[in-house]
């Protein structure tokens, strides 16, 4: 079955570049470090193989959800593979934007036979959803400006008398009404059940008024490594990888604060709606992207740990800086002693009116 489906999509793409001169792909990212470490590591390999396939990058996914609603209304879909979270894929797969996925028959499996469902395990957590990387949500500060005690605990971002200037904060609730709720007292255990309360959500905005007035709200991940860079915020949340990017590759005088990052992952969804040759495409790219060994080559060009098990021995030093690359991982135990985990499911039932309020407390 598996080699049916291999000759299959083989046969579909040979047809597809036979019947245009070029196949342009629309692949939607976050832009930054990690858009180049997904160029890098299988984007330009795949178009060196594939020479009519051309890759057009879109660095929406912060907006996946609400632009795929509206090209759906729009019957207009312009966009062909798309990178998302994994409360996001939750949404769009339950309301019918993101095709299915057939895990076993559509990825490779692992070089010794694994079937991929089992080598990506835990890292599946919806029919529609190819995880990609595990990475965390964090926080970096300026080194020289934090004085002889430098932070150890995500409520010194609430400390505005032992640490003072600007902070950067997600202009999003996830992540930020978390913290807020942590760093009142709320157990970790419990924060999701305080969040499901209307004095829960009153309560983390109340914490976060607190620090409203020194935040500086960023929406693309490169923002925070920037304002850290030119000083102007003294620490700020952003994915690890781009920590890592401004810390190790630029030689910024910034540290990491490990200190209830929040895990996440990211992944692909193939949105529904391709003409049968385009799907065709994007399937035999979403295979090729998802392997073993470019899943751990992706880890040479940032820190984030692959998805499949099978990657992870491959994982190696940096790709241009020879260092090893296992303690920049969200992942690595000396980082991970106090991580905090999403409930996807509570934020893919919630995220719509948590975004209303949120935006409506940022208009206050």
């Amino acid at each position: 079955m598996k080699v049916k489906s291999i000759l299959l999509a083989s046969s579909a793409l040979a047809m597809t570049a036979t019947a245009a001169a070029a196949i342009d792909l629309t692949l939607v990212s976050w832009g930054g470090a990690y858009q180049e470490s997904q160029l890098k590591a299988y984007a330009e390999p795949y178009m060196a193989m594939h020479p009519d396939v051309n890759i057009i990058w879109d660095e929406s996914s912060a907006e996946a959800v609400a632009k795929l609603r509206a090209m759906n209304e729009a019957g207009n879909l312009t966009w062909d593979l798309v990178d998302v979270t994994v409360s996001d894929s939750i949404r769009l797969c339950d309301e019918g934007l993101a095709r299915e996925i057939d895990f076993d028959n559509e990825l490779a499996p692992a070089p010794d036979g694994t079937p991929a469902s089992e080598d990506f395990g835990e890292t599946l957590q919806n029919d529609c959803f190819v995880p990609q990387i595990v990475y965390s949500t964090t926080f970096g500060y300026r080194t020289d400006m934090v004085g002889d005690t430098p932070p150890t605990s995500v409520c010194d971002v609430f400390d505005l008398k032992k640490y003072p200037g600007k902070r950067a904060l997600q202009k999003r609730p996830i992540d930020n009404m978390e913290w807020a709720l942590y760093c009142d007292g709320v157990a970790k255990e419990d924060i999701y059940k305080v969040l499901s309360t209307d004095e829960g959500v009153e309560r983390a905005f109340r914490k976060l008024d607190t620090i409203k007035d020194q935040v500086v709200w960023w929406t693309a991940g490169a923002e925070t490594p920037q304002l850290l860079a030119d000083g102007e915020v003294v620490m700020g949340s952003t994915f690890n990888g781009r920590l890592f990017s401004a810390i190790a590759e630029q030689n910024q005088p910034i540290a990491m604060l490990w200190d209830m990052q929040s895990f996440d992952l990211d992944g692909w969804i193939v949105p529904v709606g391709l003409s049968p040759e385009k799907e065709a495409v994007v399937m035999d790219f979403l295979k090729f992207a998802t392997d073993t060994q470019r899943l751990a080559d992706q880890a040479k060009y940032i820190s984030y740990g692959p998805a499949r098990k099978s990657s992870a021995p491959l994982v190696g030093k940096h790709a241009t800086l020879g260092i090893d690359m296992a303690p920049w991982m969200p992942t690595d135990p000396a980082n991970a002693y106090n991580p905090h985990y999403y409930d996807y499911t509570w934020w893919a039932d919630h995220r719509d009116d948590l975004d209303a309020k949120f935006q409506a407390w940022l208009a206050k």
